[in-house]
């Protein structure tokens, strides 16, 4: 894949952000190296490796799943917002 400036500027809208003219080579050089090392990896010979292989044959460790409320939680983060009642954020509308 080759990373020029029409690229750059797609990815610019995609993700909203805007990179200043001074800095658009820089990026294409930084990306450009970043895609070249990640191309490296199709190149790996992966036929005999079985899927489901991992470092270590014990699996995942998983946690129990059990619900809980702290409402301390939900206090704490409310007293920081500007307008908030019933325990929700108050935003204005945004949508017709």
């Amino acid at each position: 894949m080759q990373v020029d400036d029409a690229l750059l500027t797609k990815l610019e809208k995609l993700s909203f952000l805007k990179v200043s003219e001074g800095k658009r080579e820089e990026i294409i050089t930084q990306l450009s190296e970043i895609v070249s090392f990640v191309d490296n990896l199709s190149e790996l010979n992966t036929d005999g490796v079985d899927d489901n292989f991992a470092m270590n044959d014990k699996g995942t460790l998983v946690r129990e799943d059990s619900p809980s409320c702290d409402r301390s939680i939900n206090d704490n983060i409310l007293k920081n917002a500007p307008l908030s009642g019933d325990n929700f954020f108050i935003v204005p509308k945004i949508i017709d």
